[in-house]
């Protein structure tokens, strides 16, 4: 089956920490950008303190916006995943894409540590809570949150990619490969996001332990 054009991504919980950033990166590489809340009026005041640039984001309730794209992304934090998808998984278009890039760590007292997750990943656990008309992928797991939102801050790095069909892979590499200094590195299926989810809290560990902040991948020899 032939990829649909991009040309529209609904970013769930678009104005989080996670998902900020690329809201407004993919706005500025002309994708029309819906996003999702709980809340749609305190969404547009953040929204419209955002920097200019790019196309106008749209803002939508949870439920209206999944609807408006065959591009999802999910991007609250673990712990709100269930009572979005609760909310929102009927929404979700025939063959559409969700794409998962929560990561189930916790800190508490300064100490970081991976939440036990039955079904073995986040993205597994989310696999479990979508219909099955919708593909999953998990994508944008290793970048730090805060440089997506440093908008003039070059990624320049690798983001791995795994997911349950080549289909839903095929596209979030291409979403993943609009941002500028971004490389998808497709790593195949679903449960790889076990490994992924290990590698962005290490990290969260290397930025600790050598006192910085940007600490991401890149495959050397790919």
């Amino acid at each position: 089956m032939a990829s649909l054009p991009l040309t529209s991504v609904v970013i769930l919980g678009g104005t989080g920490q996670q998902g900020r950033g690329l809201a407004q990166r993919f706005a500025r590489v002309g994708l029309r950008v819906i996003v999702g809340s709980r809340d749609p009026d305190k969404a547009r005041a953040v929204i419209a303190g955002w920097p200019g640039g790019g196309q106008p984001i749209d803002v939508a309730s949870n439920t209206e916006a999944a609807a408006q794209s065959d591009l999802v992304v999910i991007a609250v934090p673990f712990a709100s995943v269930d009572a979005l998808l609760a909310e929102v998984a009927g929404r979700f278009t025939e063959g559409a894409v969700a794409i998962d890039l929560t990561v189930p760590v916790t800190f508490n007292a300064g100490k970081m540590a991976m939440l036990e997750v039955a079904e073995g990943s986040a993205s597994e656990h989310i696999r479990a809570r979508v219909p099955a008309r919708v593909g999953l992928a998990a994508a944008f797991k290793t970048i730090p949150a805060h440089l997506l939102s440093e908008l003039d801050t070059p990624l320049d790095c690798d983001e791995f990619v795994c997911g349950d069909t080549d289909e839903a892979r095929a596209r979030t590499v291409a979403l993943v490969q609009l941002l500028p200094g971004l490389r998808a590195v497709d790593v195949g299926p679903l449960s790889r996001a076990r490994s992924i989810e290990g590698m962005t809290a290490l990290a969260i560990a290397i930025n600790r332990r050598h006192k910085i902040h940007d600490a991401r991948f890149r495959i050397v020899g790919l």
